[in-house]
């Protein structure tokens, strides 16, 4: 690693929703980055720190009492973040703040013309859209992280979504040690703070109008074929559908594959993704053997928790795979990875003279 002049990525959050807060808080407990902006639409400062505190889903932070407001900005530890409060990303000026690494999370700004945005108005240097894009680079971390290239190609890359995140580690193990035909999956998917608790209007569909409170909501998702986008090699292979439940968080996929090469028992089908969450996939994926509910995976890291005690076979080729994902903690973690990995990379090329306008690093 080159000597850095900045010990750790310096980070701006635009859309201060539930994935912005999450990855707020999580960014709390990391020394590879710092959080030193953040663009929100809080109507007080102190309805702001109130929302940053306390979590209905995630509950107290344990960093509530390190956490203030003085002189209109956010104090964490003695060091000062400084707020935000635009509606025109435009008018952001992230460079005055040295915010180089933004975390997009309005769920609006999902195009690279949008993204850039950060870049060409703030003077931001990379951003991470957390959520599907139609024409930004999609990244999984742990999937395809290290196709992440120092270039102005990749300075507004996409995050996929918390289903991608958590169907392409599992498919790419099973990918790589048996092959796959092809797959078909269900996210059993918590509620959204997109969806109505009695029944409304959706711009999407009539379903997603209901009430999530009384209803399962099946919807589309196109978080199986966005698969391909990481793993080519399975194009054409995935598809699924979403089905909507009254939860506040914790998702599950319901995955059933077709492999090339079959696995003789399910403990042989589970062997390698054991491997695989004690090796190159440790953090990303991980298996339970206990019998747990959805609540229990609240608050895990992992972007794919494979349940054994629910998967099954029908015969050496054909098996159906559940996998618990957290889908506002973990993907919020990964989207941190993510940022990290790349700032690591910028660092590592204008250190290299291979590419890259790394101003913390000149």
């Amino acid at each position: 690693m080159p000597a850095l002049l900045n010990p750790s990525a310096r980070v701006g959050i635009n859309g201060f929703g539930r994935i912005g807060r999450a990855a707020f808080r999580a960014s709390l407990d990391r020394e590879d980055m710092e959080v030193v902006a953040i663009n929100h639409t809080a109507p007080t400062l102190d309805y702001l720190l109130h929302v940053i505190r306390y979590d209905s889903t995630h509950g107290t932070s344990p960093h509530a009492n390190e956490l203030s407001i003085e002189d209109g900005a956010l104090l964490f530890r003695g060091r000062r973040i400084t707020l935000f409060s635009q509606r025109d990303p435009t008018l952001i000026d992230w460079s005055s703040v040295g915010a180089e690494y933004i975390v997009e999370s309005t769920g609006k700004m999902t195009t690279v013309a949008l993204g850039r945005q950060h870049i060409d108005s703030g003077k931001a240097k990379k951003v991470i859209i957390s959520a599907p894009s139609k024409d930004a680079k999609t990244f999984v971390y742990g999937v395809n992280h290290t196709e992440y290239v120092s270039t102005e190609a990749q300075d507004v890359v996409s995050n996929a979504s918390c289903t991608t995140n958590c169907l392409a580690p599992l498919a790419l193990v099973l990918q790589d040690v048996y092959g796959i035909e092809w797959g078909m999956m269900t996210t059993v998917h918590a509620s959204t703070s997109s969806q109505h608790i009695l029944d409304g209007f959706s711009k999407k569909n009539r379903r997603l109008g209901r009430g999530i409170s009384s209803n399962i909501i099946p919807t589309s998702t196109g978080a199986a074929k966005a698969v391909q986008l990481v793993l080519p090699e399975l194009a054409g292979k995935f598809t699924g559908i979403s089905i909507r439940v009254p939860v506040n968080n914790v998702s599950m996929v319901d995955l059933t594959v077709s492999l090339t090469k079959g696995a003789a028992t399910k403990e042989d089908l589970l062997l390698p993704l054991r491997k695989a969450a004690e090796g190159r996939l440790a953090n990303v994926l991980c298996v339970s053997d206990d019998e747990l509910v959805s609540s229990d995976f609240l608050g895990y890291p992992q972007s794919c928790i494979i349940d054994s005690e629910a998967t099954v076979m029908l015969n050496p080729t054909t098996a159906k795979i559940i996998a618990w994902y957290d889908n506002e903690w973990a993907y919020s973690v990964r989207i941190l990875d993510l940022l990290v990995h790349m700032w690591r990379q910028d660092l590592l090329a204008a250190e290299t003279g291979r590419g890259g306008d790394i101003r913390s690093a000149l």
